[in-house]
């Protein structure tokens, strides 16, 4: 559909209101098929990063421990060695000075065993806790996987049947707003983002107005079956169109509609 170069009548205006309403209503549809899907992704996506980053850190952890509990064996036999050594050097020494002196060597490197040890429980008892840590966290991130897995297969069917048609009818609504003046559509997306079900303009049903279901005054109702003026609704601020435009418009759409 081309831009319109010439003034639009009233009615002419009000038709492509009301076209612009059914195909942006029909958009809202698709969209409300997907629900909060997308954002649900997104918070598993973020979820799964999480623990597995919490995991691969956890891992990263075992290995310091493993290494520290290596140097401290390490050292422990270094000492075991020094105590030798001290031990040997005992059964040659000339005074009793000499003995005492490294019989406090003995008992000093005796001491930096014990706290090598007592270091190296600590470190295992760690390395336990986070090990069961890790087992949780796999357990989490395996059910968190499985359900993203299932999610997004989910989003991705939906996506697959009404990607094409959104991006159709998008541009449809581009087109129809273009055939819109700019205080007419500013005023459109102005109602529709104030009404939660998004419908800015209304059709006249059984005299009252579709969406609110006010009671629309009989002279009010010749008056917008004249299309000569655009009215809204004085309660809830919609555009109104009478039903006989609103239901050729329908039809018009429901072709539109039918392709997909």
């Amino acid at each position: 559909m081309a831009t319109n170069t010439k003034e639009l009548s009233v009615e002419e205006k009000l038709r492509a209101l009301y076209d612009l309403q059914l195909i942006d209503t029909r958009i809202d549809e698709i969209r409300n098929v997907r629900g909060e899907l997308p954002l649900e992704v997104e918070d598993l996506e973020d979820e799964v990063a999480g623990l597995t980053t919490r995991t691969e850190k956890l891992k990263q952890d075992l290995d310091v421990i493993e290494d520290q509990i290596k140097a401290k064996k390490n050292a422990i036999e270094d000492h075991q060695t020094a105590i030798k050594k001290y031990q040997k050097q005992q059964e040659s020494v000339r005074n009793n000075r000499e003995f005492n002196s490294l019989t406090k060597e003995v008992e000093f490197q005796e001491l930096e065993i014990q706290l090598a040890e007592k270091q190296i429980k600590e470190m295992k008892a760690s390395m336990e806790s986070k090990k069961e840590i890790i087992a949780s966290s796999k357990e989490k991130l395996e059910a968190k996987s499985s359900h993203l897995k299932h999610k997004k297969s989910e989003l991705a069917d939906i996506m697959a049947e009404t990607e094409k048609e959104e991006a159709f009818l998008s541009e449809k609504s581009a087109e129809f707003e273009a055939l819109i003046e700019a205080r007419l559509l500013t005023a459109y997306k102005r109602i529709r983002s104030s009404v939660r079900n998004g419908l800015a303009v209304v059709s006249i049903e059984r005299g009252a107005s579709a969406g609110s279901f006010f009671t629309i005054p009989p002279q009010t109702q010749v008056e917008i079956a004249g299309r000569k003026k655009i009215i809204t609704d004085e309660h809830s601020g919609r555009i109104l169109v009478d039903s006989s435009l609103a239901e050729e418009e329908r039809e018009k759409m429901k072709q539109l509609f039918s392709q997909f």
